[in-house]
């Protein structure tokens, strides 16, 4: 499978590693007063589904940046790459 890098170009997914869903974007606030019960979700509860789906990767074997990688997880066919970060400031977070 690859993978197209937003700056280094098109790399092969053995220099990535998956992080699991993208959701882990979205770390709960601490202070909240279900704070417990959003930490665990966060941790514990993943969708699993079969289509399109944003997924984290590392780009370990590079430049060590985090992608959103859009991947349908029935073809494996990847529709979007974009860093991360840029994921993150687009949801009013900060990375």
């Amino acid at each position: 499978m690859i993978i197209n890098h937003p700056i280094l170009g098109p790399r092969d997914s053995a220099e990535f590693t998956y992080m699991g869903d993208a959701a882990l974007l979205d770390r709960p606030d601490w202070q909240a007063k279900d704070a417990l019960a959003q930490f665990i979700n966060y941790g514990y509860l993943r969708d699993n589904p079969a289509g399109p789906h944003q997924e984290l990767w590392y780009h370990e074997q590079g430049d060590r940046s985090f992608l959103v990688v859009t991947r349908d997880t029935t073809t494996h066919e990847i529709s979007s790459v974009k860093l991360a970060n840029d994921v993150a400031r687009s949801r009013g977070r900060s990375t």
